[in-house]
């Protein structure tokens, strides 16, 4: 691990002001105990309270790459001063939105399937054993953003710790996961529009529009923009579930065939149980946008009260969701959840879910577009400029994202197939994996001071270790999935609104 820290690349640490900055980062950074939390290079923060000796550091390292002219290499939009377009405009709770959105959106209608394959017991401590992991991972993402203010991405962190290899890694890693997360949003426009129309035409057309429609509302550049669409979508993902619970509750399709530990009635094996281990996962996945939404925070020390109203929520919905479905739906419970009840109400439920299905996707989508674009631009004034160049180019990556995303829907037609094999592959790696890998390279040296730096070494450790473990299982027991054909064709005409 130290060598690799030897061979960063130095393009940003070659930088006076910067190297200053970065050093001294690194140094706060391996103190967490002492709950540091440095400034980055924000203009907002000229009249922040200074709180410590380390912040009174960073901020004169700020100044001072901003009066020589070079505050791109710390901040990844740079000096927005008088700029015609300004992206660090976010308060926490805008953020906190987004994360909401994000996150809370998909990976819920899996989550009662996932617990009909686990079993109630070991599905509801999964819930909270993975919520409580993704909170503390979570936490360590918006150190790593305070202690390093030019990270942007999973990429910029991989450049900082192995040069340009470790930058290509995560940032094909990065752009992967955010496109087949836009491939299940597509995929499920298209089952929503089956539903509604009872297979009115093609599903591949149905996919289509779903890829038309969440390309033009991800062309707004700034997140902030994005963020009063995730009201709607919080908004919307309440209702369909309450719909859906009401239903469920009210017809009960599968009471009393509910077990606690596995799921005899569908012959559980170590394939299907994985599958809903990796469908658990997906519902923490919104890690991948955590540094880009940082980057556009006024203020990113208040990071931390965006993500703790996300994992509150989201592990308190989560469990209500997953375990009352599966109550009164049974073992046999399909998914997306929204198709458990009545078909009256399934229309319903999907119809008001519709928000949420187009609006997590697009942020999603931004985010996968927004790396793209400021690696294309870092260090110019064209991200802040309304030209021909800085619109075109954004439109087109926009344009490919999207495309991509509907390519894969078509390719993988199942939702549970889709949902694993991104779990697996990606999740596992970017909510945990990257998170715990992070935390030892930022406290390389210090591993044996104190008890408290020795507990978090080895919970550090033995996540980055469950994360190698779930992702060998999981890619295993997707790729079996899908290579038996049990989601469906490809490329298929054929109506996909019955869960699986």
């Amino acid at each position: 691990m130290a060598a690799i820290r030897d061979h960063a690349d130095p393009k940003y640490s070659q930088h006076p002001a910067v190297q200053n900055g970065v050093a001294q980062g690194a140094s706060a950074a391996q103190r967490p105990s002492d709950d540091h939390d440095l400034t980055r290079a924000s203009n907002s923060f000229d009249k922040t309270p200074v709180e410590n000796d380390e912040e009174k550091r960073a901020l004169e390292t700020q100044r001072q790459s901003r009066e020589i002219g070079q505050e791109e290499f710390v901040d990844p939009f740079g000096n927005e001063d008088g700029a015609e377009v300004q992206y660090r405009t976010m308060e926490w709770w805008h953020v906190g939105l987004l994360m909401v959105a994000e996150t809370i959106s998909l990976g819920i209608l899996s989550l009662p399937s996932a617990v009909a394959a686990l079993g109630w017991i070991p599905g509801t401590i999964l819930i909270v054993g993975f919520g409580l992991l993704a909170t503390y991972s979570g936490y360590v993402i918006g150190q790593f953003k305070l202690a390093y203010p030019q990270v942007h991405s999973f990429a910029d962190a991989g450049e900082l710790i192995a040069g340009p290899i470790g930058r290509e890694i995560l940032g094909a890693g990065q752009v992967l996961v955010l496109v087949f997360i836009v491939a299940a949003h597509v995929l499920t426009f298209s089952v929503m529009m089956n539903v509604l129309t009872e297979h009115g035409t093609c599903s591949i057309v149905f996919a289509a529009v779903g890829a038309v429609v969440s390309f033009g509302l991800t062309l707004p550049r700034t997140l902030q923009k994005v963020s009063y669409l995730s009201i709607a979508s919080c908004i919307s993902i309440t209702a369909a579930i309450l719909v859906t619970m009401v239903g469920v509750g009210i017809t009960k399709p599968g009471l009393l065939q509910t077990f606690a530990v596995g799921n005899p009635v569908t012959h559980a094996t170590l394939t299907t149980g994985t599958l809903g281990l990796m469908q658990i996962i997906v519902a923490y996945s919104g890690h991948i946008a955590f540094f880009g939404f940082i980057s556009e925070l006024r203020d990113p020390r208040s990071f931390r009260k965006a993500l703790f109203l996300l994992q509150g929520l989201s592990v308190a919905f989560y469990i209500t969701v997953g375990v009352v479905i599966y109550y009164f739906a049974g073992a046999s419970v399909g998914s997306p959840a929204l198709g458990a009840t009545s078909p009256v109400l399934r229309k319903v439920a999907y119809g008001i879910a519709m928000p949420t299905i187009v609006v997590a996707g697009v942020i999603n989508g931004h985010v996968a577009a927004k790396y793209i674009y400021v690696r294309m631009w870092r260090g110019t004034n064209v991200m802040r400029e309304r030209s021909a160049r800085a619109y075109g180019s954004w439109y087109a990556i926009c344009a490919t994202i999207w495309l991509m995303g509907w390519v894969i829907a078509e390719a993988v037609p199942a939702f549970n197939q889709l949902l694993a094999l991104v779990g697996s592959l990606f999740c596992t790696w970017f909510s945990f994996g990257c998170c715990a890998y992070f935390w030892l390279w930022m406290n390389w040296g210090s591993w044996n001071k104190g008890w408290r730096k020795r507990s978090l070494v080895v919970v550090n450790l033995a996540m980055f270790a469950v994360c190698c473990a779930l992702c060998g299982i999981g890619l295993y027991a997707s790729g079996k999935e899908i290579h038996d054909g049990h989601g469906g064709q490809v490329f298929s005409c054929a109506d996909n609104s019955h869960p699986k």
